[in-house]
């Protein structure tokens, strides 16, 4: 297991707010990411939410500017906050659109030159990562959940419908729905995933969730001020999925709410309160 190295703590509401670094095997790269650790992990292993942000952002984003914290502390969860793709890999023009490489993972495991060899956040976030908060923080490994926002909620929804029993409760904020038919999910997928169309199912969340529903019940916010709402996101797609397998959702369209952690902010503890009721102990 890799040595993880401590960038800095902060106590925060009884807990502590730490960011870390290690050298990652799936990326190949250093990453970052950051942990609230509760106040209750003095008395034991606590359940742990993982949280995947949206394009552009970094392992501060959701911890610093969603206000999550507070309910966190109160409800007794840990929240992990991963970087939202590799950084420094070398890849020339990474840097260079921001729906594509840097800041832009996906969370895919690309299989295509020259991102195979370093964007591989599906595998980073349902294994090394896993792997290394339970070696390190007082988590309770069988109690998980994840959600995520926009690229983020995108990879949360993939995450759950393809493993569902490494988490037990699943939410999203204004997910990237049916990225196969959408222009963020187009260019990320031809990139990552090559022009075959088929391979790029396997990370589209309506097309998984049509064929085999998620055993429990998802929960997704969606804001109707969003100004990405029908060009990139489409949860009618993830409706019309549920209703064909059955799936339990229940998606809140938000009136005058946009794409923005604003959004996130007024919403984010119901989705905390959701996922601490499914993570209770059996």
């Amino acid at each position: 297991m890799a040595a993880l190295d401590i960038l800095r703590t902060q106590a925060c509401f009884g807990g502590t707010v730490g960011f870390c670094s290690h050298a990652s095997v799936e990326t190949g790269t250093t990453m970052r990411f950051g942990v609230f650790v509760p106040p209750q992990a003095e008395a034991g292993p606590v359940p742990a939410l993982y949280y995947l942000a949206g394009l552009e952002c970094t392992e501060e984003t959701f911890l610093i500017k969603a206000g999550a914290i507070r309910a966190a502390a109160e409800l007794g969860l840990m929240l992990v906050a991963p970087d939202t793709s590799p950084r420094g890999a070398g890849i020339a023009g990474e840097g260079d659109d921001w729906t594509l490489g840097t800041g832009a993972g996906f969370y895919v495991d690309a299989t295509t030159a020259p991102w195979a060899a370093h964007y591989r956040m599906y595998s980073y976030v349902t294994r090394e990562l896993p792997g290394l908060i339970a070696a390190n923080f007082p988590e309770d490994p069988a109690r998980r959940g994840i959600f995520g926002h926009s690229m983020g909620g995108h990879g949360a929804l993939v995450i759950g419908l393809r493993e569902p029993k490494a988490w037990r409760s699943v939410s999203a904020f204004a997910p990237i729905a049916n990225p196969v038919a959408v222009p963020w999910g187009e260019t990320a997928f031809a990139a990552y995933l090559g022009p075959g169309r088929e391979a790029w199912s396997a990370y589209d969340a309506s097309l998984l969730m049509a064929k085999s529903p998620y055993p429990g019940e998802i929960l997704v916010d969606q804001g109707e001020a969003d100004p990405f709402l029908e060009t990139q996101l489409r949860p009618d797609a993830l409706e019309a999925a549920a209703a064909k397998s059955g799936q339990r959702l229940t998606l809140r369209r938000q009136p005058g709410y946009d794409h923005s952690y604003w959004f996130i902010q007024s919403f984010v503890a119901d989705h905390l309160a959701w996922h601490a009721a499914r993570l209770k102990t059996d």
